[in-house]
């Protein structure tokens, strides 16, 4: 039994569009590790709990998620925002954790952000439209040749390179040395 508003439903087992109920499920080591870490060190849990705890946390995002569709519906929108989810854990009586869930997508947004800043995206936005279609082109050619025998493309000149001095005579298949 769940309790959504002042009413108690008995919550069915969810579908999942477009998967099997049995497809859906968390990776069992993350959620063991999770599990034990909740826990102390002389606590042992048995694989047929653990089962069941990982349904439980299946369920539940399932849950949040369908209410944060609803909810998501109701604003007339067509993507889910945080808001959102922080909307349905309010609707199904899990208001006391709205705080530690908005405190742990703040907590997420900067670690994203310290990721995509270091890693390496930071050049990406330094780019200009003509040097980021430029890199795309080269990346397609790369992937063409990989995917027609393996060939690889020679790198493109560096277009800041330094051009050869013009007053040199250049060298041709004919001319002799």
């Amino acid at each position: 039994m769940c309790r959504r508003g002042q009413k108690l439903f008995k919550m069915e087992p969810m579908d999942i569009v477009g998967k099997a109920k049995e497809d859906a499920s968390l990776p069992k080591a993350t959620m063991t590790k999770i599990i034990k870490e909740m826990l102390p060190p002389d606590v042992r849990v048995a694989r047929d709990a653990q089962d069941l705890l990982i349904e439980c946390c299946v369920e539940f995002i399932n849950l949040i998620s369908s209410e944060s569709n609803e909810v998501c519906n109701r604003e007339e929108k067509r993507t889910i925002a945080p808001e959102h989810v922080l909307k349905a854990l309010e609707v199904l009586g899990f208001g006391e954790y709205i705080e530690e869930v908005y405190a742990a997508y703040e907590q997420h947004k900067l670690e994203t952000m310290d990721t995509l800043k270091s890693g390496k995206w930071t050049n990406v936005a330094e780019m200009t439209e003509e040097e980021a279609l430029a890199e795309q082109q080269r990346m397609f050619a790369e992937a063409r040749a990989r995917m027609n025998g393996g060939a690889t493309i020679p790198k493109q000149p560096d277009p800041e390179a330094t051009i050869p001095n013009q007053s040199e005579p250049e060298l041709s298949a004919n001319s002799q040395l």
